[in-house]
């Protein structure tokens, strides 16, 4: 790790003295909660992340014979089903190495729009396909929702009997998901480490298991992660060996100086990377009035293009120099600027536990407790008390347009006169430099529906020269959902719904036909609880609703 912040130098060494006087790294492997708050509320039962290489190293043989056991039973395909921390590294994994001959076909499914749904029911072959259930709480609505809608796919085509044995579940120990594992009679059930929070659960079973399955050496993982856990032990003289704790540091300081959004590039081969750091991040540091932005898959600009409030983290594989010249040119603006150079993929091992002991650092430097998440919870609450009353009377609640055009309609307090308008109007409060534009997408996720997203995030950026981010939604509310509510209110959000004309119901439960909600229902209660959290926060939302080819109507929004 190397790094060009000439302006910061002095303030790093000085922090870098105190982190060793106050014995901080040794008070972090002590578990000591007062790195972080006078109260051990959710960080004394949150730190087994520390030692998860370990614990995960007791697991080999486990996982080993598992893995043997599906491949030699003829499963072909994996469809993992969970959110956050669940899904975020098996993503990362599967993007990354892709799928070894003779093993398994490793899909993800982590959003609740109907179609997407549909097509995963309809593409894969139950009898040749295994359904993993993730989610650390073991009660995540999404998650849940999902395993009780292929459990009955499944038991439709198989029969009950054998639809069981093509589920596993991976969760905390005592969670409903392992009752409801038990009931249905799961082959397999991984109980985790329940002192790791989802977020930084990488190295953990819920990253481990599924990297398994698809042929990664997960020894190899684990061995550059344990290499990395050494590193960050040091302290005292050998600190500067430590550089988790200075890239810890450097993030503090710089979120401190106004350069909070750390702005990553990644060679192309790990850029899935990006959405896991940006979840750890944001979840981690978004909150009380403060926040680290990450800004992932950024189209790159002009040094002039951005605002003062930038950070860049270059991470690259040894052989990559496509990013050098855009770097060369951000250094030359004098711009902050973190390269990381990892010697191959399997270094992703070490960037896990890099990044979570940065993220601890970085909390510490800035007061923030990196293991809570206190407004995520918010969005839940309003989402089920809609869901409820669509239950109870058949609708849910319904917005007042307050512009309708050509089958868009425009939620805001803004004033225009076309849709055009509506979305720059909104916009030009914007202050480069400060504030961010997050477009949040409750779509179909796809190439071209990203693509188009793309082509609106880049016009945002150029016009007025914020930093940007896209999440699709419900996904994005378990990874960067707490920084929009928690941080200093500096976001601009643009919601897009998307009417959906397909439709998947979801069973009241697995083995029943009975159901009292879909997911199209679902997706748009979340939508509407999330704007709704938003606006309680006193943050800045612009809603449109669309119909038709969404493609077409988000490329001539602006």
């Amino acid at each position: 790790m190397t790094f060009s912040a000439d302006t910061f130098q002095e303030k790093i060494n000085s922090t870098i003295t105190r982190l060793v006087n106050e014995k901080v790294v040794e008070r972090i492997w002590e578990k000591d909660f007062t790195v972080w708050s006078n109260k051990p509320d959710e960080i004394v039962n949150r730190l087994g992340w520390l030692i998860s290489p370990d614990v995960t190293k007791k697991s080999f043989d486990e996982i080993k014979n598992f893995v043997a056991e599906i491949r030699a039973e003829g499963f072909t395909h994996a469809l993992l089903m969970g959110m956050g921390g669940s899904s975020l590294a098996p993503e990362v994994f599967r993007l990354t190495f892709g799928v070894k001959e003779g093993y398994l076909d490793l899909s993800v499914l982590d959003t609740t729009d109907p179609s997407t749904i549909l097509s995963f029911e309809e593409k894969l072959e139950p009898s040749k396909t295994l359904y993993i259930v993730s989610t650390k709480s073991g009660g995540t609505v999404e998650t849940i929702s999902f395993m009780k809608y292929f459990y009955n796919s499944v038991m439709s085509k198989l029969g009950k009997e054998k639809a069981g044995n093509h589920f596993i579940a991976i969760t905390d120990p005592g969670s409903g998901l392992q009752q409801m594992a038990i009931d249905l009679r799961f082959r397999k059930i991984f109980l985790n480490d329940p002192e790791i929070g989802g977020r930084y659960s990488a190295l953990s079973l819920f990253g481990i298991v599924p990297a398994a399955l698809i042929g990664v050496d997960v020894e190899k993982i684990i061995s550059a992660a344990s290499s990395e856990a050494v590193r960050c032990k040091k302290s005292g003289l050998n600190i500067n060996d430590n550089q988790a704790s200075i890239l810890g540091i450097m993030l503090g300081i710089f979120a401190e100086a106004g350069k909070n959004k750390v702005t990553f590039l990644l060679s192309e081969k790990i850029k899935s990377f990006g959405g896991w750091a940006e979840q750890l991040i944001a979840e981690s540091t978004g909150k009380i009035g403060k926040g680290i932005l990450p800004v992932d898959l950024e189209e790159h600009q002009l040094p002039e293009n951005y605002g003062t409030d930038r950070v860049f983290v270059n991470v690259r594989l040894e052989d990559d120099l496509s990013n050098n010249s855009f770097i060369q040119s951000i250094k030359s603006s004098e711009r902050p600027v973190i390269e990381i150079v990892m010697d191959d993929e399997y270094d992703l091992g070490k960037e896990f536990f890099r990044w979570e002991f940065a993220t601890a650092i970085a909390g510490w430097y800035l007061s923030i407790q990196p293991f809570d998440q206190p407004n995520v919870e918010e969005a839940k609450v309003i989402a089920r008390r809609m869901v409820k009353e669509y239950q109870e009377k058949g609708k849910l609640p319904e917005l007042i347009p307050t512009l309708n055009q050509n089958g868009i309609k425009v939620y805001s307090d803004v004033g225009a006169d076309n849709v055009s308008d509506a979305v720059k109007n909104f916009l030009d409060g914007t202050n480069s430099g400060k504030n961010y534009v997050a477009i949040h997408a409750y779509l179909k996720p796809g190439e071209r529906i990203f693509k188009s997203l793309q082509v609106l995030r880049t016009k945002i950026l150029e016009k007025y020269k914020a930093a940007t981010t896209l999440g699709f939604g419900p996904r994005f509310l378990h990874s960067t959902g707490q920084l929009h509510k928690g941080d200093d209110g500096s976001g601009y959000f643009i919601q897009i719904i998307n009417i959906e004309e397909k439709e998947a119901a979801i069973p009241d439960n697995a083995g029943s036909n009975e159901t009292s909600i879909s997911f199209g229902i679902l997706i748009r209660a979340q939508a509407l609880g999330d704007r709704q959290v938003l606006i309680d926060n006193n943050r800045k939302v612009l809603t449109l609703e669309i119909s038709g080819n969404a493609e077409k109507v988000i490329e001539n929004l602006f």
